[in-house]
């Protein structure tokens, strides 16, 4: 858990909390927090100790939706916007967490793949960045498709666009939700793609901004 400015999306540029929460089957190949993906009890540390780490590593603490609100003023942070993320954090039923979050006051916002049922209080705004055909096996929901609020698409090449136009052509995707598209790893061909794309589609570009900034 860390306070920084959230870098992708229709939320880039504004301040936030992030909960990273440890755990994930997906299987991502150009993951750039594999650190998450297994839930090791013997890498269970205490809050302060988890939170004081200076590089990113597999250790992780537990706590229930009041305790995290008690660390959110203990460490300070003043952002008052909360970023769930993993791993895969749809992995777990939500509705508790991002309801007691939004009745203090927060916004809230969730990044998933897709690849679970979204549980999660009705004001959550929902980040689906579908994750096809990856090594874990796992299919796009309609539940997914449907809660969307955006569709944040990492691309590299031109099939990847090709899986975007199915995923958005299923009945169940929601027809209101922004559409996004993020080149993976800021590499210039895939860059190239993103934008030629949105100017061709009126999509929009996510820029993993924290990364060009050098920023958590």
């Amino acid at each position: 858990m860390f306070e920084t400015i959230q870098g992708e999306g229709s939320f880039t540029g504004v301040p936030a909390i992030f909960i990273r929460l440890q755990g994930c089957p997906v299987g991502c190949p150009w993951c750039d927090t594999k650190h998450t993906w297994e839930v090791d009890p013997e890498r269970e540390h205490a809050a302060q100790q988890v939170l004081s780490k200076s590089e990113p590593d597999d250790s992780w603490f537990s706590d229930n939706a009041e305790g995290l609100l008690q660390l959110f003023v203990s460490q300070g942070y003043k952002a008052r916007h909360v970023v769930i993320t993993g791993g895969e954090p749809a992995m777990y039923d939500l509705r508790l967490l991002t309801s007691v979050l939004i009745d203090a006051g927060y916004s809230v916002q969730i990044e998933t793949s897709g690849t679970f049922e979204i549980l999660v209080h009705d004001k959550t705004w929902v980040t689906l960045s579908p994750k096809v055909n990856m090594q874990g096996g796992y299919e796009i929901l309609d539940q997914a498709l449907a809660r969307a609020d955006e569709i944040k698409h990492p691309v590299a090449m031109a099939k990847h666009i090709d899986e975007l136009d199915t995923l958005l052509a299923r009945e169940a995707t929601n027809p209101g939700a922004q559409v996004f598209l993020q080149p993976i790893s800021q590499q210039k061909r895939a860059t190239d793609l993103a934008v030629a794309t949105c100017i061709e589609r009126n999509w929009r570009l996510s820029l993993q901004t924290h990364k060009y900034i050098g920023i958590e």
